[in-house]
């Protein structure tokens, strides 16, 4: 007896604990945090009921040993159900099931809908987590049309060819996994949050030496102009609307891309960059083409001035050409954006060889289709052409690394005083990749690629 009553009172002891905790957790949240609260209780206690109207659960036919061995009434068969561990964020609720036999990933799939009813849910979604182990995720409030803000903390990341994006609808973290891709390009209407996307990477970057930045602002005129003025004190060269300066800035840059794929190998000891990472004397260089159709458009006209632009325009498609095809093993990376990326914004040549490609709002299907694929078109609900209302600026869709179909991400954004910030403390690790090429390698490399264009250039 007294063990029992010792028993009884330790359990009642941490049941106390724990609605104590709860109590103390459910004071200290905000107003939707405190709903999710409350739909996560309703979610637990509501679950045995729940699960076999939804068709989650299954008959258990086969009788105790011990019922047989005695010889006693057959009972009725056993329901099992699947186990749950709820967890409230936010957004909604989390809920980690275990699967049993017959009631798997697919059944959850199928009952989604009648999951996302009964819990008040936005939408539902059903992914495999450990093997015989799924995440049930439930939204009660959209996180595509609820803005967010990011404050650059100013610490050298963990990871710096992780590029971390937003939510998912689903108030998911998505990021995308830049090792070893040589282009990104990034589409949407004016306003609707491309510039935003990029001032992220390059202000959650910028604090590590082992990444160096370049643009080419087809918007502006000098540097002091436009979106990315703050960040000019960050970037080794900077480029406007000028398309010969865009031309030498694009030179400069496959000549460092030659050298460097003449010297990964006795430098770095493999042949591919991405096998050791990026450091502070082989830093990871970044080159941000923004309005990409200022640099490439194709140029009509017989007249001298037009001919000049039409050929200093199909040299910059060129040399960008040679970054994307050419400068993946060497770490270095395009990304270009644009409002619509057609072949005249990005030529082809350029924009199918770009493994990540994101989108916000479009107005046509055809936009949609040349900023991320035919696949785009079996799967409407992503489309960045329904994007266009005013709460989804910030909102971009994007292809799923590793399993089929697309995401619609929430992007975050960044304040100008936040970018300014980053960019000014961050200004002093500022480096030309070419001086760091050449403190490891000597002006060998270099020179010797210039005096073979010079040699070439006496013989014609």
């Amino acid at each position: 007896m007294g063990s029992a009553s010792a028993l009884a009172g330790a359990a009642l002891a941490l049941s106390a604990i724990w609605a104590l905790w709860w109590v103390v957790r459910y004071v200290r949240a905000d107003r939707m945090m405190r709903a999710s609260i409350r739909q996560a209780v309703r979610v637990r206690f509501g679950w045995r009921r729940l699960a076999p109207m939804a068709g989650l659960s299954v008959q258990d036919k086969t009788p105790p040993t011990v019922v047989i061995s005695q010889g006693g009434k057959v009972p009725k068969p056993r329901v099992i159900i699947p186990k749950v561990k709820v967890r409230p964020d936010r957004y909604g609720v989390v809920v980690r099931a275990t699967c049993v036999p017959k009631v798997s990933l697919a059944e959850f799939q199928k009952a989604a809908p009648y999951l996302a009813d009964a819990w008040r849910c936005t939408r539902v979604s059903v992914l495999p987590d450990k093997p015989g182990q799924l995440v049930v995720r439930g939204v009660r409030v959209d996180p595509l049309i609820v803005p967010t803000e990011h404050v650059p903390t100013g610490e050298v990341p963990e990871e710096l060819a992780r590029w971390h994006l937003g939510l998912d609808e689903y108030a998911q973290p998505m990021s995308v996994d830049l090792s070893d891709v040589p282009g990104v390009t990034v589409a949407g209407l004016p306003g609707y949050g491309k510039t935003s996307l990029v001032n992220r990477f390059i202000c959650d970057t910028a604090p590590s030496a082992a990444v160096q930045f370049a643009f080419a602002d087809g918007k502006v005129t000098s540097s002091h102009e436009g979106d990315y003025a703050d960040l000019a004190q960050r970037a080794f060269a900077f480029v406007g609307d000028d398309l010969a300066d865009a031309n030498a800035l694009f030179k400069r840059l496959v000549e460092l891309r030659r050298a460097r794929s003449a010297s990964v190998r006795a430098v770095l000891g493999v042949k591919n960059m991405w096998h050791v990472g990026p450091s502070d004397a082989w830093p990871l260089v970044v080159l941000v083409v923004d309005e990409a159709h200022t640099y490439f458009r194709d140029y009509k006209g017989s007249d001298p001035q037009t001919k000049k632009l039409a050929a200093l325009a199909a040299e910059n498609a060129r040399l960008v050409e040679d970054l994307v095809k050419k400068g993946r093993s060497v770490g270095m990376l395009v990304l270009i954006a644009t409002q619509k990326a057609t072949g005249d914004a990005i030529p082809t040549f350029i924009r199918d060889v770009c493994p990540v490609g994101l989108s916000f709002a479009q107005k046509t299907a055809e936009a949609a289709v040349v900023a991320l694929g035919e696949d785009i078109r079996n799967w409407p609900d992503a489309n960045p052409t329904a994007l266009q209302d005013p709460a989804y600026v910030g909102v971009a869709s994007m292809a799923h690394q590793g399993r089929p179909g697309f995401a619609r991400i929430r992007t975050p954004y960044v304040a100008d005083t936040d970018t300014a910030r980053i960019a000014a403390d961050s200004s002093h690790l500022t480096r030309d990749p070419a001086q760091l090429l050449e403190a490891l390698t000597g002006p060998s490399v270099l020179l010797r690629d210039r005096l073979s264009k010079d040699d070439g250039a006496e013989a014609a």
